[in-house]
């Protein structure tokens, strides 16, 4: 029989590249998420498991005859209050992993983020570095880090876990990080933070989605289990690379203006306890963790990556920019 595999998040973006890299390599697939099941991996013959995962009945039943766990879903907004970022990233994460230890599941490959261990420092050819919840910038990486640090706890004989953690994940679907710098693009208010000739890694969805996948074959692996991984493409560009051929692929305009790193940082800080205090909703137009990721090199030694998980990325970034400007041309 099939190897079954369940993914939690399943209608987002990195749960949803996770199930077809799984679905391809011949595992069956029970996705759970709170919503319908976009038809496009329905179709490929996911079951669905509709449910939330702060309910524990619901993961359990969600669970039962399940081999290995991907468990990617997660609250990922920039701002919001603590105790929702709390709740799902981190109370959540809780009652997933006892739902598949006490149903016997043997695999668990943890969704995580190379910011659990950003404190703000350039990052060079760095390793994973441990996840660092007091040090991490903003509530989400800094629930992330706490998720990931309790995942990483239950690795045992018999248990075997992983945290992933693909980096600044883009490409045709992406309805986060490639949506936002297009929106912004559109409306004129793309701008670079310094210079903008930062390098920084990325990860194009199908590459991010086959990691995960190779994950789930090769959790027991000595120095794959119990430990944290990057996944990024391993072709490091500028910042402002970057922003102007995902711009431009839609038929937006790269950015056109800078602003300096100290003002926008400052900047992002007033704007954050603004949100806090106010309860706006929306995604603020900085942050200072968002000003620090655009003017900080961050790229990471892809060798160990790939050797331990027997992985290499199929989609260059170059072939990745003309998928996406193709996915955007019938658009008009």
């Amino acid at each position: 029989m099939a190897e079954r595999v369940l993914v939690t998040g399943g209608s987002g973006v990195v749960g949803s590249a996770a199930i077809r890299s799984l679905v391809a390599s011949g595992r069956e697939v029970v996705a759970m998420q709170r919503g319908a099941l976009p038809s496009e991996l329905a179709d490929l013959g996911v079951t669905e498991a509709r449910g939330d995962i702060a309910n524990a009945a619901a993961v359990a039943q969600a669970m039962q005859g399940i081999d290995a766990v991907v468990h990617a879903a997660a609250r990922v907004e920039i701002i919001g209050p603590w105790s929702e970022f709390e709740a799902v990233n981190v109370t959540a994460t809780r009652t997933v992993l006892d739902a598949a230890e006490g149903a016997g599941v043997h695999r668990f490959v943890f969704i995580s983020s190379p910011s659990v261990a950003h404190v703000g420092e350039p990052i060079v050819g760095g390793a994973a570095e441990p996840a660092d919840p007091p040090g991490a910038r903003g509530h989400y990486s800094r629930s992330k880090a706490m998720a990931e640090l309790e995942a990483l706890s239950r690795d045992r004989d018999g248990f075997a876990v992983t945290a992933i953690r693909p980096h600044l994940v883009w490409g045709v679907g992406d309805t986060q990080l490639t949506a936002r710098i297009v929106a912004r693009a559109r409306a004129g208010r793309l701008v670079t933070i310094g210079s903008g000739a930062a390098l920084i890694d990325t990860t194009y969805i199908d590459n991010a989605g086959d990691a995960i996948a190779c994950a789930v074959a090769r959790t027991t692996v000595e120095g794959v289990h119990g430990q944290p991984l990057v996944v990024s493409n391993g072709e490091p560009r500028t910042v402002v690379e970057m922003l102007t051929r995902i711009a431009e692929a839609a038929g937006a305009p790269g950015p056109r203006r800078s602003v300096p790193f100290a003002v926008a940082r400052a900047g992002g800080r007033v704007v954050e306890e603004y949100w806090e205090r106010s309860g706006r909703a929306g995604e603020p137009p900085v942050t200072s963790f968002l000003a620090e990721q655009l003017a900080t090199a961050h790229w990471f030694d892809q060798r160990q990556t790939r050797r331990l998980l027997d992985w290499t990325p199929r989609v260059g970034l170059d072939e990745g920019f003309e998928r996406l400007a193709a996915s955007y041309a019938p658009l008009g």
